[in-house]
C-alpha cells in the first residue's frame, strides 16, 4: 500500500469537510467539531503508529507528520494528545490561520509525568480576539473553540469558563446540572515542539521494560499500564471510555457507569475507534 502524505485536500475529506476552508471563525468552529467526530482519541495508537524514527521509545516532538497523517487521519486510526494537535497544527496553518501552539498540563498527567508542558492545545487568533483550540483532549470537553476571555461560554448544553490562576489560565467545565471541576491549565505563551522534550523523555522512561522481556508502562496521558484511553465526539456531545469506565454527554447530560461484560467493553471500545458513535 502505498502511504499517504500529509496533503490538505485529504485531511478535509477524511473528516468530512466539504467546499472552500476559508481562514475564518465559520470554518475554524467547523473544522474542530468535525475533527473530533471524524478521528478518535486513541491511546494505543497514539504508541505505536508510527513507530520512533530513532528506533528506540516514541517520537513526541520529531515526529514525521507524513507517517503520522497516514496512520492516524488517513487511515483512520486515531491518535493521542501531540499527533492530532499537530496535524491539526498544520492543516490551520496551510489553511491560513493565525495559530500557535500552547503548552499546559492537566490533573492527571501532572501526577504521572510531573512536567509543566505535556498537554498541547492551539491558539488561533482571528480579527484581534483569540480562540482556544483543542482536538487532542479525550475528553469529556468543548467541541468548538472557545474565546479567550473571562465569560461563561456554552456548547450543547455544557458550561465553560476560563479563570486566571497563579499565572495560568483554568479551564473549567460544568454540565448540565452538575459542579465546576477543572479540565486543564494552561498559558498562553508561545510554544515550540522543542518544549515538550521532557515530556517525552519521561513518557519513555515510563514505557521501558524494568526487568528484559517486560512490557513497558503503557500509555500517555493516564493509559499507563495498558488502560485504553479513547473518545470521540458526536453532535451534540461526547463519548469517553478509561479503562472499563464509560461516560458519555449528550445536550449536557453526563452518565457514567462502569462496564462488566467483556463483550459490551469490546464493543464499545470498537465502536469508538470505528466510529462514528451512535
Amino acid at each position: 500500500m502505498v502511504r499517504k502524505l500529509f496533503d490538505v485536500d485529504e485531511y478535509l475529506r477524511c473528516i468530512g469537510h466539504e467546499g472552500e476552508a476559508k481562514p475564518d471563525l465559520d470554518t475554524l468552529r467547523a473544522l474542530h467539531k468535525k475533527h473530533l467526530m471524524a478521528i478518535a482519541y486513541n491511546s494505543v495508537s497514539s504508541l505505536t503508529r508510527p513507530p520512533s524514527r530513532r528506533g528506540t521509545g516514541v517520537d513526541l516532538v520529531d515526529i514525521d507528520e507524513d507517517a503520522t497523517f497516514d496512520a492516524v487521519i488517513a487511515e483512520g486510526h486515531g491518535g493521542g494528545c501531540i499527533q492530532l494537535s499537530r496535524l491539526f497544527f498544520r492543516l490551520l496553518r496551510e489553511l491560513g490561520f493565525d495559530v500557535a501552539l500552547l503548552g499546559g498540563s492537566t490533573v492527571e498527567g501532572a501526577q504521572l509525568f510531573g512536567t509543566e508542558v505535556e498537554h498541547m492545545l492551539l491558539l488561533v487568533t482571528l480579527d484581534d480576539e483569540r480562540w482556544l483550540v483543542d482536538v487532542g483532549y479525550a475528553g469529556p470537553s468543548f467541541l468548538e473553540p472557545l474565546r479567550v476571555g473571562e465569560e461563561i461560554q456554552v456548547q450543547y448544553g455544557v458550561q465553560y469558563r476560563l479563570v486566571e490562576d497563579a499565572g495560568s489560565l483554568v479551564l473549567r467545565r460544568c454540565a448540565r446540572g452538575g459542579r465546576w471541576h477543572v479540565v486543564y491549565r494552561f498559558t498562553l505563551a508561545v510554544r515550540e515542539p522543542a518544549a515538550w522534550s521532557e515530556f517525552e523523555r519521561r513518557v519513555n522512561e515510563k514505557l521501558a521494560p524494568t526487568e528484559p522481556g517486560e512490557g513497558g508502562a503503557g500509555g500517555v496521558g493516564g493509559a499507563g499500564g495498558g488502560l485504553l484511553l479513547c473518545s470521540r465526539a458526536v453532535d451534540d456531545g461526547q463519548a469517553v471510555l478509561k479503562g472499563r469506565r464509560y461516560l458519555t454527554v449528550r445536550d449536557g447530560r453526563e452518565q457514567v457507569r462502569t462496564l462488566v461484560d467483556n463483550d459490551e467493553y469490546e464493543n464499545l471500545a470498537a465502536g469508538i475507534l470505528a466510529g462514528p458513535v451512535g
